[in-house]
């Protein structure tokens, strides 16, 4: 059975594109008592409010028309901030380059956090770091997440 948050990341991301936004992650968390649907949108230059409000009042039909989800929830829609967590396999791709932390399910030389330059490619993913080049597996990954410049 297809995860929640795929499912609603297919039905909604053909609105949320056909708005000049991107789609960048959905996510469906408890919280609480309470559940929460969070959509998270970019695009170049980054998000405003209005963008936000323009994609909630696009997808709350098409979401509730499908009806996927059988428990009460709040939808919010927001930007994935500037340290953007990675969690998809397009996410690595697009932040070829960049500063990150990556976070291990189990260590590596010791260390269950990296901090460094991201190098991922349709090949595999790496992170060069003070000590030189360390290659991993998505399934290494316990999180990962843009690095804001300090």
């Amino acid at each position: 059975m297809a995860k929640t948050e795929d499912v609603v990341y297919g039905l909604i991301e053909p609105v949320v594109q056909s708005l000049g936004v991107t789609l960048w992650d959905v996510r469906f968390v408890k919280e609480g008592a309470s559940y929460y649907l969070r959509v998270y949108i970019d695009k170049e230059g980054g998000v405003g409010i209005d963008d936000c409000v323009a994609v909630s009042h696009a997808i709350d039909p098409v979401i509730d028309g499908a009806d996927p989800i059988d428990k009460q929830y709040y939808l919010e829609v927001c930007s994935p901030g500037i340290e953007r967590e990675l969690t998809r396999d397009r996410h690595f791709l697009m932040a070829n380059g960049c500063n990150v932390t990556v976070k291990l399910f189990s260590a590596i030389d010791g260390k269950k956090e990296l901090t460094g330059t991201l190098k991922a490619d349709e090949g595999g993913i790496s992170v060069v770091t003070g000590q030189g080049e360390i290659a991993l597996t998505r399934s290494q990954i316990s999180k990962a997440y843009i690095k804001s410049e300090d």
